[in-house]
């Protein structure tokens, strides 16, 4: 836990006290908000290089200021790396992106960029992304829609999800 709050402040979620604070009833009625985050985009490898785009959508019923995207590889990556500024690297395999407000209506966020180097060139690498963090600790009754695996291959070929 003391990660992921480390992590959402670092991509600029308030001061510890906003982070810390209740979140305000949702229109649903529920004592908290209710955001439901979905996640699409493309993989694509070349050459020990993954880019990885996505597209953060939240399908209601409340806004939410925001959340943490969690990208994961299958291998490791490179030592040094050139990340967006709202990113920030939290192990060997593991980057954190921030979202940005999200409307409820389930009109695209802002464009997640990230493409990393990997250690070698595998022929193959898994991306994983999900959500580690929504703003004031809002509600998601459905989260498979914000947890996607892909398999892309060495090829340069675009693979979507």
């Amino acid at each position: 836990m003391t990660a992921v709050l480390a992590a959402a402040l670092v991509l600029g979620a308030g001061s510890p006290a906003a982070a810390l604070a209740p979140a305000a009833p949702g229109r649903s009625g529920t004592a908290r908000a209710e955001a439901d985050v979905a996640y699409h985009g493309s993989v694509v490898v070349r050459d020990g290089r993954v880019r990885v785009r996505v597209m953060p959508r939240n399908h209601g019923p409340d806004p939410l200021a925001g959340a943490t995207l969690r990208l994961r590889w299958s291998e490791a990556l490179a030592d040094r790396q050139r990340l967006p500024d709202d990113c920030v690297r939290t192990g060997g395999r593991t980057v954190l992106c921030g979202t940005g407000a999200l409307a409820a209506n389930g009109v695209p966020g802002r464009r997640v960029d990230v493409t990393v180097r990997l250690r070698g060139e595998p022929s193959e690498v898994t991306v994983e992304c999900d959500t580690v963090w929504r703003a004031g600790a809002a509600l998601d009754r459905n989260p498979r829609n914000d947890r996607q695996r892909v398999l892309a291959l060495d090829t340069g070929d675009t693979y979507v999800f």
